[in-house]
Order: structure tokens, then sequence, then C-alpha cells
């Protein structure tokens, strides 16, 4: 991969952090959009009437694309399943895809007829259902322990994180669902919105990132078992370590709305550091397959 210079990595105007759900209904709870521009105010969550949905989002960020705002835009999910360990996706598989975006392509392929970006459909098909632990129904394929992971939650876990596998779909800290979900927004995103590092970072416009929201509330101080912001006190002592401005109060706080408002200052405040554009461990056939979390070196 070809790094880029400072100046194009300093220059964006605003940052996004989208805490993502792969709850299976119009509406999801866990759905949350926080904006911050530059400077040191604070992110504002934008909540629309009655939530968002997984459809509103994309069009959300669609329209960031159509008027060329330099946007950072940060995800909370898995952009890729585990590839290098096994050197596939689905081992065995003839259609288990070669990249990223073609992942994209075939989760959002099997799941069209699922409403709400759902990936309920592709979790039933006979072939994908075998790499899955679901509540229910542990796939052949899908190994022991916590299952298989991404290089870079490897790395996670040397940085005394505890990532969970994408294969796992159970219990409350699975992230396989919303990360299912979430390839059906890259996959209808995809040409409009670069994605790194499976893309350059672009001179202009926007740009998407995978986020892990426990990295912005560690940097923020906010000790390992307690990263989970309920009340704005905490929420505004978390952001003056990220050298934000106190945030507009919140009508109801969230885990989701206080992670969001925290990634997106947090964003704001390492968006310029080459390091985390240029980690160690990132290979060209990493970049490509299995994608990175922005912030893991």
């Amino acid at each position: 991969m070809s790094l880029i210079g400072q100046a194009i990595l300093s220059d964006f105007t605003s940052f996004a952090a989208i805490d993502w759900s792969g709850q299976a209904v119009a509406r999801p709870a866990g759905l949350a959009l926080a904006l911050a521009s530059a400077g040191d105010a604070a992110p504002e969550l934008i909540a629309p009437p009655g939530g968002w949905s997984r459809p509103a989002i994309v069009d959300w960020l669609a329209d960031l694309a159509d008027r060329g705002l330099r946007t950072l835009i940060g995800l909370d999910l898995s952009p890729a399943l585990p590839f290098v360990d096994q050197e596939a996706y689905f081992p065995g598989w003839e259609e288990s895809p070669l990249s990223g975006p073609a992942l994209w392509a075939l989760v959002d392929h099997l799941t069209q007829e699922d409403p709400h970006l759902a990936s309920t459909s592709f979790l039933a098909h006979p072939e994908a259902r075998r790499h899955f632990r679901q509540s229910g129904d542990c796939g052949d394929l899908f190994g022991s322990g916590r299952g298989r992971l991404r290089v870079c939650e490897e790395v996670q876990r040397r940085m005394a994180f505890s990532p969970y596998s994408c294969f796992n779909l159970v219990g409350a800290a699975q992230v396989g669902k919303s990360s299912l979900t979430g390839m059906r927004l890259l996959h209808r995103l995809r040409g409009r919105i670069p994605v790194w590092p499976f893309d350059p970072v672009p001179e202009t416009g926007p740009m998407i990132v995978e986020i892990y929201t426990t990295i912005a509330a560690r940097a923020a101080g906010i000790r390992a078992g307690l990263s989970k912001i309920r009340d704005g006190a905490t929420l505004d002592g978390a952001l003056l370590a990220l050298e934000s401005q106190p945030h507009t109060p919140l009508a109801r706080y969230t885990d989701h709305a206080t992670d969001a408002i925290l990634t997106a200052a947090w964003l704001r405040r390492v968006a310029a550091d080459q390091r985390l554009w240029s980690p160690p461990d990132l290979t060209p056939e990493i970049a490509q397959t299995e994608g990175w979390t922005f912030g893991c070196i």
C-alpha cells in the first residue's frame, strides 16, 4: 500500500461516528450517529424523529458523497470476516469471495429479499451457516473456542482488548450480525465512498474507516470494564480528555449515543496521526481481504 502525505490526512473538515446494529427490525435501537466539525466543539448527536433505520443512514452517507464533503466516517462494525488464517472466508465453499468488496456483494446478493438491510437469509444459506455459531445452531465449520479472528483482532488482543469473532452470533457482545448488515451498507455505497484500507485515501470527499468504540473510550481515560458511559458528567470528562468542549445535554443517555459522541471526538483528535494509517501488521493482502480497525497498532 502506498502512503499518502500528512496534509491529506489532516484536511478533514468533519468527523462522523456511527454506532451500528444488526437487529433485524426497521429501526434498531442500537443505531446512533454523531457528527463533529473541525475545532473543539463537542460532537452533536443527530437523531431523526423515530430513530434511524439502516437505509436512512445509507442515504445520509450518500448525501455526504453527493455534496463532496470532506468527512471521515467511522463505522462500528467489522467490514470483513477472517480470511488470512485459512486463506478463505469460507473454506470449502466454491462461492467464497477473494476480497472484501466481493464479500459485500455476496452478502447483499443472498439477502436481497430481507427488509431493513438485514442479513437473515445469508445466515440461513446452507453453506454460509456452516461457519457461524448461532443460537441453537453451531455450524460444523465454526471451529472451537471464540472462533476465528482477523489479524487486526489478534492485534487488539495484544492491546488488552477482548474482540469477538464475527462468526460468533451468540451473546450480548457478538458483532457478527452488525458486521453482516454493515456489509450491505458498504456494498450500496461502493464507488461512492472509499473504505480504508480496501481503497486508498481520496484527496477529496468523504471516506469510511472501521472503528472500535472501546479504543476511543480507553484513549479518553475510561478504564477497562467501564467503557460504557451513561451520564452527562462522565461523558464531558471523557470529551475533555480528547480536547473537546462539553456536549449539549441529551434527552436520554444510552451507550449507543455516548459511544458515537465520544468516538467522533476521538476521530477528530487522531485523524492526522500517520501511525494509525500505516500499522506495521497491515499487509496488502490483509488490506484487501480482512480490512483493519482504525487506531489498532
